[in-house]
């Protein structure tokens, strides 16, 4: 019995292993859509009958954790190791110019990097509910921050000791209508070299109301897969270089020009 044990122990270990890791990460537990508090996808959800109605794709459980292939599907929405992500059963309804806050879980000190957020609009005949984007280019960003001048970066109010939601505006000037949210950190512990960075992106879907007309023009415009390549500006990135670091690039296009994204506080 004394032999024996040891191995159970090992067994026990790296049955729970996916489960461990999972709760390392950290993922989008909550969203705030103008004053409405919405549950997140989370780890027990796909084990739960019925399935709990929720404004946020689904993830397998062993996957809510990173994405290292850049292409694929699964770094659209987050998905289920290779098959993409059905949509959610709920849409949240947010006036343009109104916030949508993500309440991560505890983000791990040292899985430093970006924050970046993008829209999808749906197309008017679809609804959300039912609409895959595929690889279609129709993701434009709404809001991103990365390396501040103090060297602080965008994840660090994410983790310990501040443990602060994330916040983005939802452009006071677009046109209603149902849209995907893509929001997602890029942790650069590991990306010194490609695979490496890990992308932990999670979608919610919502409607927007309001009387804005403006929507992105087709240059404006980017894809999931697509956006980031091994080739990108910033997903290849060396965080222990002695001394100071170089300006961080934040992957993906720019903000579009006619938002007015939220200005951080470093």
């Amino acid at each position: 019995m004394i032999q024996l044990l040891p191995s159970l122990v090992a067994l026990t270990a790296l049955a729970l292993s996916p489960i461990l890791q999972v709760a390392a990460h950290g993922y989008v537990q909550e969203v705030t859509v103008g004053s409405t508090k919405y549950t997140g996808y989370l780890p027990d959800d796909a084990y739960e009958c019925p399935q709990p109605k929720r404004i946020m794709p689904p993830h397998f459980a062993m996957f809510i954790g990173l994405v290292e292939d850049l292409a694929s599907i699964d770094i659209q929405c987050h998905g289920r190791s290779g098959g993409g992500s059905a949509p959610a059963s709920l849409v949240g309804t947010i006036a343009s110019g109104d916030t949508v806050s993500f309440n991560w879980t505890q983000w791990p000190n040292g899985h430093t990097g970006p924050v970046l957020t993008y829209m999808a609009r749906v197309p008017d005949q679809e609804d959300v509910r039912d609409w895959a984007p595929e690889k279609e280019k129709v993701w434009f960003k709404i809001d991103h921050a990365g390396k501040y001048e103090d060297g602080t970066w965008a994840s660090d109010s994410l983790a310990l000791p501040k443990l602060k939601p994330w916040t983005v505006r939802i452009p006071p000037n677009l046109k209603a209508g149902q849209y995907l949210i893509r929001h997602e950190i890029l942790a650069l512990h590991v990306a010194t070299k490609y695979p490496g960075v890990q992308a932990y992106p999670s979608c919610i879907q919502v409607k927007v109301t309001g009387n804005g007309t403006a929507l992105p023009e087709d240059k404006d415009l980017v894809s999931f897969p697509g956006a980031y390549t091994a080739e990108t500006p910033g997903i290849v990135y060396n965080l222990y270089i002695i001394g100071e670091l170089p300006p961080y690039p934040i992957p993906g296009p720019e903000v579009y020009v006619a938002f007015s994204p939220i200005a951080r506080a470093q």
